[in-house]
């Protein structure tokens, strides 16, 4: 169980179980990390409803990117908005425009694997 539940929003979210962004869902859970999903359509992906409405939300601590980067500046203010403590931008969600709206806005931007992270305990 994680030592300290931190609030993650995966942007881009997929209930195909051959995604990363399902398998990131799966694992959050499964450290003990509340879920917050957003994708191109509503579902469900391991008991986490995805919506498709950029709902406001509080205290998210990670938003995790599994958007390319053309699809990420329609959230650019979203993601802004929620004040989240990082953006970790997923491999082939690097966007330097994106990673610098985030340090402006004392958010710290990383490029880094979600699952990496979870699996090395680095989370």
């Amino acid at each position: 169980m994680a030592a300290q539940q931190k609030k993650t929003l995966v942007l881009g979210a997929s209930d195909n179980p051959s995604r990363y962004s399902y398998l990131a869902i799966q694992r959050l859970k499964k450290h003990g990390h509340p879920v917050v999903a957003i994708g191109k359509r509503p579902t469900v992906a391991s008991g986490v409803n995805i919506g498709t409405e950029k709902t406001p939300e509080q205290g998210v601590d990670t938003v995790t990117l599994y958007l390319n980067p053309d699809h990420q500046k329609d959230y650019y203010n979203y993601i802004l908005s929620l004040k989240p403590k990082r953006i970790i931008f997923n491999p082939g969600t690097e966007n330097q425009e994106l990673a610098q709206l985030a340090a402006k806005n004392q958010i710290q931007p990383m490029e880094a694997c979600t699952l990496v992270l979870l699996s090395t305990g680095q989370y």
